[in-house]
């Protein structure tokens, strides 16, 4: 029999209970092993034993990007740095990166938590698990590879791009999972179609990570590789890594590992919770974390805490599909936009491909322009390319409150990537 690595709580009350002692050992761990942390609770005039509930998470301080930025090189360290066994970075491109560090009961922890996500996929110990994504510093190769070895299947772990490799290792290996960014997937489903090599791939799931996937994109690729399924896995480096949560088969939601992590889902503005269905910033207080534990951490991601139990029975707790940043929010004419929103509205419209780009600009008479650039699906009559212009239109105006330009491009006509896609370009500064 397979080991589970799903947790085993009886309800919910059982859950919170575990994450108030959690609570508490994290606050005793971060005062008491790191000055920042101490100095952070003597701010707010606190300490460890002021923690007698889960309401009283509220009155802890916030962790920022900029404290493990300036806290460089190793940054919450709240272990003696012989206890430190692993680190790794941040992705990010400007400035110094966001360094974490790991102890051996860190790592575990985090490979658990990466199985736990492929049992929740319904992966078997008989899976081969294709994995193309970065390795080095950044934590998803790592994690990738590291939690299907914990999980039992079989890694193959090619890395990012490569296209030859990757489509001879699926025909070769006979891969069953396929591991890796949207536009990844996106890049290699139309390869194989294009290839003409879908019937001598064994190829049945794919798990997406590190960027939004539109339902046009999903859709788009569950079709040209005919997928069994399709999952979005979450994750960020100062979280472990990738592997923190995870839609079930049900795809109601994304399960999050509340055993590990409390998560909060704070108005970005006010930092005071939002209602259960409105968008908010995840702030997140790990339960476990031992060597650079994070207390009420501001990852600036945008999500919906779902309050509906996912219909799959597991009483884990969910949240919807990450929507985009607080700190890549478009402001035009007044009104805040969230990259999903775009995704959303496109998405809404059958005509529409997977592929957009989004052009902001000011002109002479001191304006602030919107164009999205969008391509038609496949196989669309490019006639009626009036038509879907006014369709974009009319729904981002009903939907978002903006007024917008359009351009149709053909299926094709915009580039994929092998990373991440950029899709929005501001020309305004």
């Amino acid at each position: 029999m397979e080991k589970s690595f799903v947790p085993d709580f009886a309800d919910a009350g059982q859950l919170f209970d575990h994450q108030l002692k959690g609570l508490k050992w994290t606050a005793a761990h971060a005062y008491n092993g790191s000055p920042f942390y101490k100095s952070q609770f003597e701010k707010v005039g606190m300490t460890p034993d002021d923690i007698t509930s889960l309401d009283d998470l509220r009155r802890l301080p916030f962790t920022m990007g900029n404290d493990l930025k300036e806290g460089y090189p190793l940054p919450l360290l709240s272990v003696p740095e012989e206890n430190v066994v692993r680190i790794h970075a941040s992705s990010g491109t400007t400035g110094k990166r966001k360094v974490l560090a790991y102890t051996q009961k860190d790592l575990d922890i985090w490979f658990d938590m990466f199985a736990r996500c492929y049992e929740m996929a319904g992966l078997t110990t008989k899976d081969r698990v294709q994995i193309a994504v970065g390795y080095g510093v950044w934590t998803a190769g790592m994690g990738f590879q590291l939690g299907c070895e914990r999980f039992g299947a079989m890694a193959i772990p090619v890395g990012p791009g490569n296209i030859d490799m990757q489509c001879q290792f699926l025909v070769d290996l006979q891969s069953t999972v396929f591991c890796c960014t949207a536009s990844m997937a996106l890049l290699m489903a139309e390869e194989i179609h294009k290839r003409g090599i879908k019937d001598q791939i064994n190829l049945k799931k794919v798990i997406l990570g590190s960027e939004r996937c539109s339902s046009a994109m999903r859709a788009k690729i569950m079709d040209l590789l005919g997928l069994e399924d399709m999952f979005d896995i979450t994750g960020m480096t100062e979280l472990y890594g990738p592997g923190n949560g995870l839609d079930c088969s049900k795809h109601e939601g994304i399960h999050y590992w509340a055993d590990k992590f409390i998560l909060e889902i704070l108005d970005p503005e006010t930092l005071e919770p939002v209602e259960d269905g409105e968008v908010g910033e995840m702030v997140v207080t790990t339960l476990c974390k031992e060597a650079a534990p994070l207390i009420r951490y501001r990852t600036r991601d945008l999500t919906r805490k779902i309050a509906k139990p996912c219909s799959c029975g597991n009483i884990l707790f969910m949240h919807d599909r990450i929507m985009g940043r607080s700190d890549d929010m478009i402001i035009l004419k007044g009104v805040n936009i969230y990259p999903g929103q775009i995704d959303e509205v496109l998405s809404s419209i059958p005509e529409v491909g997977s592929e957009y780009q989004l052009h902001l600009e000011r002109k002479e008479d001191g304006k602030d322009y919107m164009t999205i650039k969008a391509e038609a699906r496949q196989f669309t009559d490019m006639t009626n390319a009036d038509h879907i212009k006014d369709k974009i239109k009319k729904t981002v105006h009903s939907k978002i409150m903006v007024s917008c330009a359009v351009e149709i491009c053909a299926y094709g006509e915009l580039p994929r990537f092998e990373g991440k896609t950029k899709r929005i370009f501001d020309k305004r500064s």
